[in-house]
């Protein structure tokens, strides 16, 4: 397995796991509870950003500017409350 392949699957089981402590953290019970998978979601999305930018600096996670069109559709889109 290539470092490449090794990066994405590490990246994908990271947003997996903020997926995992998200939800926890919305269907918790106990303050104590929703504290512990805020803290872990925390941490997580941390090592995702980590693994995010060292991708992105080889090259390995390309990404494409959004054009300013397609950001504005999306502003009123979302002002108009639909």
């Amino acid at each position: 397995m290539q470092d490449k392949e090794i990066m994405e699957n590490i990246l994908l089981n990271l947003k997996g796991e903020c997926d995992l402590y998200m939800h926890g953290a919305i269907e918790s019970a106990t303050p104590n509870v929703r504290a512990a998978f805020n803290t872990a979601l925390t941490d997580t999305l941390k090592m995702q950003a980590e693994v995010y930018d060292k991708m992105a600096q080889k090259g390995w996670y390309p990404t494409t500017p959004a054009e300013q069109k397609q950001i504005d559709a999306v502003k009123q889109k979302f002002s108009s409350g639909c």
